[in-house]
C-alpha cells in the first residue's frame, strides 16, 4: 500500500516537473490540427484553435513575464514574445503566432529541464550525509532514528567505525576519533569523557555515548545542502550583464517597434499594412530570446555536469572564474596526502634482534584499530612477522598502550609515556632527527628502558602525481604551503611532480604566500581541508575544499570536491573553459542571427514565418548548445 502511494506520488512529481514540456507538445498538437481545419475552410474553427494553442503553450511564459515585470517594475523578453503573439493575431496571422508560442514555449521547457537535472544530479550526492543515529531511551535500550528528529540534549550512542551524526559531547566512554574532517591533522585524537565531539568525524575505536549540543541541521552535510541551494540562483557574471542589458534592449525594441509603425509609410511610402506588419516582424525578430538564453542553459548544465563527477560549484560566478586559474596552491595533510601513515624507519637497540621486537611491538599493536597501531601491525605482516593475538593491553587515553607479555612489561607510546629523557637519548638522539623529518615516533620500552622506536610518515594520495601533471599539461603552475618542516615538504613536493613550496606556514603565511601569487600570477586557485585553511581558502581567487573537510573550509571555500579526488580540479577547469568557448559560441551567434533579420525585415526579404522561425530556432539551438555541457569532458 505504502509502495503504490510512493509510485503514485513519484508520478504527480514527473507529471509536475514536465509540465511546460506537455503544454508545449499540446500546443503544437493543436497547430496542426488547426492548420489541417483552415485547409479545408472551417476558418472559424481554426482561428479557435489557434487562439488555443496560443493560451496553452503560452500560458507559463506570459504568466513569468507578466510576474517578472510587476515584481522588477520593467518588462523583459517573455512580453516582448507575448506582444509579438498578440500583435501576428491582430493582422490576422494566426498560425504565425501560434508557431511563435509554441517554439518559444519548447525552448523554455528545455531551460526548465536543465535546471531540473542540475538540482537533481548534485541532490543525488547529499545522499551521503549521515541520516540515521543510535538514540538511548531512558530505560537504557537504543534505538536507531532520523538524525532530523534528534533534539539539542539527546544521549546517542556512536560505536567503533560509524560517522559521528551531530555536534556533542562525551558522556561516557573514551576512544581515538579521526579528526581530519576538523583540523586537517592526519593522526586521531584520544578524546575522553566531557571531550567535544564534532559531526563529520570518525569513531576510530570504542564505543562511547555522548551528548548533542547543536541542532542536526547545522551539520557539515547539512551545510553542504544549503550551499547548493544558493548554488543555483547566484549567476555569473555574464549572465548578470546579459539581464542587466535586457532591460534596456526591450526598451529600444519597443520604441522602434512604435516608431516603424508610423516611419516607413511616410518616407518609404509603405502601405498601413506593410507598415504595421513589418513592425510586427521587428518585434518577432528583434526579441533577444537567444542572447537571453546563452548562458543560463550552458551555467547551469556544467554545474550539474561538474555535481555529477564530484565537483560542486557553488555558483555561476565560481564556475566562470575558474577556467582562467593560472596557479593553484595546495594544503599538505589530508589534501595532497592520505592521512593514513605507513611506516618509514625502524631502529632497535643493540642488544635486540629487529624481528623479535618488531614481533613485540606489532602483536601489542595488533590489538588496537589506531590507525598508526594498523600502519605498524602491516608493517611487521610486510616483513614476515605475525603478531601474537589475544596480548593483555590496558589502552592510557592520549598516551599510548601498556601490556604484558612473559611477565614482562612493555610500554608503547609517546616520549611523555615511556619517559622523555630516555626516548630522546636513545641511539644519540635519532627519535628527534626523525620528527625533524615531519615523522611520527612511536617507542615501545621494557624495564631495560627504549626497545625500540618506528618511525611513521603520512602517504601521498594515489591521485596526486596524476592530478598535479594533468594541471601542468594545462599550463597551471602548483605549489603546497604547508605546516611541515623543510625536509618532510621536499619530499612531498619532489613526489607529487609540484612546482614549488614554501614550508613551515602558519594560517596567517599562507595568506601572505598567496597574496604573493595573486599579485605575480592575478589568478589563483587554493585547495585546503582544515580550519587553518579557511583564511586562504577566501583570499584566493578560487577556493577549492575537499569534501570531507570542516564546514568552516566548506563555507569558505567556492568549489567542493565532493569525491576527495584531486584529478577533479583539472576536469573542473577544462569544463570552465569548455563552458566559456560555449558562451561566447552563442553569444555570436545569437547576436548575429538577430542582426540579420533586422536588416532583412528592412529589405522586405525575410516574412513573418521566417523571421518566426529563424528567431525562435536560434534560441532552441543556442540552449541546446548549452545543454552539450551535460557531457562528459575528455
Amino acid at each position: 500500500m505504502i509502495a503504490n502511494v510512493e509510485k503514485r506520488q513519484r508520478i504527480v512529481i514527473d507529471w509536475k516537473e514536465h509540465i511546460e514540456l506537455i503544454a508545449a507538445l499540446l500546443s503544437g498538437v493543436l497547430i496542426i490540427l488547426a492548420w489541417i481545419i483552415g485547409k479545408n475552410g472551417e476558418a472559424n474553427t481554426s482561428t479557435t484553435l489557434y487562439i488555443i494553442a496560443f493560451l496553452i503553450g503560452g500560458f507559463a511564459k506570459a504568466k513569468e513575464g507578466i510576474e517578472e515585470t510587476i515584481k522588477n517594475r520593467e518588462l523583459n523578453v517573455e512580453m516582448l514574445m507575448v506582444f509579438a503573439a498578440i500583435g501576428s493575431g491582430i493582422i490576422g496571422y494566426w498560425a504565425e503566432g501560434a508557431i511563435l508560442i509554441f517554439i518559444f514555449a519548447i525552448s523554455g521547457a528545455l531551460e526548465t529541464f536543465t535546471l531540473n537535472k542540475s538540482h537533481k544530479e548534485i541532490s543525488s550526492l547529499m545522499e551521503l550525509q549521515p541520516e540515521e543515529a543510535w538514540l538511548i531511551q531512558k530505560d537504557g535500550t537504543d534505538i536507531k532514528v532520523s538524525t532530523a528528529s534528534l533534539l539539542v540534549g539527546s544521549i546517542l550512542l556512536v560505536k567503533p567505525g560509524e560517522r559521528i551524526p551531530v555536534d556533542g559531547q562525551i558522556t561516557r566512554g573514551s576512544t581515538s576519533v579521526d579528526m581530519s574532517a576538523i583540523n586537517g591533522e592526519s593522526l586521531p585524537v584520544t578524546k575522553s569523557t566531557g571531550e567535544e565531539l564534532f559531526a563529520g568525524t570518525v569513531n576510530l575505536s570504542g564505543a562511547i555515548e555522548m551528548k548533542m549540543t547543536k541542532p542536526s541541521s547545522e551539520t557539515l552535510f547539512q551545510k553542504i545542502i544549503t550551499l547548493v541551494q544558493s548554488a543555483q540562483s547566484e549567476k555569473s557574471p555574464s549572465q548578470q550583464f546579459i539581464e542587466k542589458f535586457e532591460g534596456t534592449y526591450v526598451k529600444v525594441v519597443l520604441i522602434s517597434v512604435v516608431v516603424m509603425m508610423f516611419l516607413p509609410h511616410f518616407l518609404f511610402d509603405w502601405d498601413w499594412t506593410t507598415t504595421f506588419y513589418r513592425a510586427i516582424v521587428l518585434l518577432v525578430v528583434a526579441s533577444p530570446c537567444a542572447l537571453v538564453a546563452s548562458i543560463m542553459p550552458a551555467t547551469l548544465a556544467s554545474v550539474s555536469n561538474g555535481a555529477k563527477r564530484g565537483v560542486l560549484f557553488k555558483g555561476g560566478i565560481h564556475l566562470e572564474h575558474f577556467g582562467s586559474l593560472r596557479t593553484i596552491a595546495f594544503d599538505k595533510t589530508g589534501t595532497l596526502t592520505t592521512g593514513k601513515p605507513i611506516v618509514t624507519d625502524f631502529h632497535t637497540r643493540e642488544d635486540m634482534e629487529s624481528e623479535i621486537a618488531l614481533d613485540i611491538l606489532s602483536s601489542i599493536e595488533s590489538q588496537s584499530n589506531h590507525p598508526l597501531a594498523i600502519a605498524i601491525t602491516n608493517y611487521a605482516k610486510e616483513n614476515g612477522v605475525v603478531p601474537k593475538e589475544r596480548i593483555e593491553i590496558e589502552d592510557v587515553p592520549g598516551h599510548g598502550i601498556r601490556a604484558s607479555i612473559n611477565d614482562e612489561e612493555y610500554l608503547v607510546g609517546n616520549p611523555r609515556f615511556v619517559g622523555r629523557e630516555i626516548a630522546e637519548d636513545f641511539k644519540e638522539g635519532i627519535a628527534l632527527k626523525l620528527a625533524e623529518e615531519g615523522k611520527t615516533v612511536i617507542f615501545l620500552s621494557d624495564s631495560k628502558g627504549i626497545v625500540a622506536i618506528a618511525a611513521l610518515r603520512d602517504t601521498l594520495r594515489e591521485e596526486a602525481v596524476v592530478a598535479i601533471q594533468r594541471l601542468k599539461d594545462l599550463g597551471i603552475y602548483t605549489v603546497m604551503l604547508t605546516g611541515d618542516n623543510e625536509k618532510t615538504a621536499a619530499v612531498i613536493a619532489k613526489e607529487a611532480g609540484l612546482d614549488s613550496y614554501v614550508a613551515e606556514c602558519l594560517p596567517e603565511t599562507k595568506v601572505e604566500q598567496l597574496k604573493v601569487l595573486l599579485k605575480k600570477y592575478k589568478s589563483v586557485g587554493m585547495v585546503g581541508d582544515g580550519i587553518n585553511d579557511a583564511p586562504a581558502l577566501a583570499t584566493a581567487t578560487s577556493g577549492i575544499a575537499m569534501g570531507d573537510g570542516t564546514d568552516v573550509a566548506l563555507e569558505t571555500a567556492d568549489i567542493v570536491l565532493m569525491q576527495n579526488d584531486l584529478t577533479r580540479i583539472s576536469y573542473a577547469i577544462k569544463l570552465s573553459r569548455k563552458m566559456q568557448r560555449i558562451v561566447k559560441q552563442n553569444v555570436f551567434f545569437s547576436i548575429s542571427v538577430i542582426t540579420i533579420l533586422i536588416i532583412s525585415n528592412f529589405m522586405q526579404i525575410v516574412d513573418l514565418p521566417l523571421g518566426v522561425i529563424g528567431h525562435e530556432g536560434s534560441t532552441i539551438l543556442v540552449i541546446l548548445n548549452g545543454l552539450r555541457m551535460l557531457n562528459r569532458i575528455e
